[in-house]
């Protein structure tokens, strides 16, 4: 599951009937009153607001004003947890994706119009990438890189790199990066801490 979600769940099931009551009171003014109505438990009340974009996982201001609202510092201490996590994902994803791109450049030549495009990169923007550095090849390549990540933003990541490494047959190259993405997580110790071990804790301490 989404680990907003996971945040979300854990959060539901350690509210109150009367806090549950108070939170669908406080959205009065951003979800409907049939939809309140039918609001039982606290993760139907955030699974609206989802749907809404009221929440979502990059913007969790919301759902902190609604938790201090409630003075529930615990669940408060648990989206500061949730939220430092990202971030520290954040930028290892952004880590990783730049050391895929040194090794795409380094090793992808003139197929590189082909994964351009299967990543979604326009002839129009490959033929300027192309005008503009018609005799540096590795900085077409990464230029492309570029315009990719820019308009995927927060999806762009290192797995539909490799993705699309394999579909246009560079596998020695894909090869490559999941090697040194694996190497660096290693490194970094990044798999020490499951993103689930607060939501285990919280469930360990609740049980007799």
């Amino acid at each position: 599951m989404d680990p907003f979600r996971v945040l979300l769940h854990s959060v539901s099931a350690d509210l109150s009937s009367g806090e549950l009551t108070e939170l669908k009171f406080l959205c009065q003014g951003l979800v409907g009153k049939r939809k309140l109505e039918r609001v039982q438990r606290g993760h139907e009340l955030f699974e609206v607001l989802l749907e809404q974009k009221d929440l979502e996982a990059e913007h969790t201001g919301l759902l902190r004003d609604l938790l201090a609202s409630l003075r529930r510092h615990d669940l408060l201490q648990r989206l500061d947890h949730f939220e430092a996590g990202a971030a520290a994902g954040a930028a290892q994803e952004e880590a990783d994706l730049h050391a895929a791109f040194s090794i795409i450049c380094d090793n992808v030549g003139k197929d590189w119009r082909r994964l351009a495009r299967h990543l979604g990169v326009s002839d129009a923007k490959i033929d300027g990438i192309e005008e503009r550095y018609p005799r540096n090849l590795a900085e077409r390549v990464r230029e492309s890189l570029r315009v990719w990540k820019s308009s995927e933003r927060e999806k762009a990541t290192v797995a539909g790199l490799v993705e699309a490494l394999r579909a246009c047959r560079m596998n020695l190259v894909a090869d490559l990066v999941e090697e040194e993405q694996l190497a660096r997580r290693l490194q970094n110790g990044s798999d020490a801490v499951s993103p689930m071990q607060w939501d285990s804790d919280t469930h360990t301490s609740e049980a007799p």
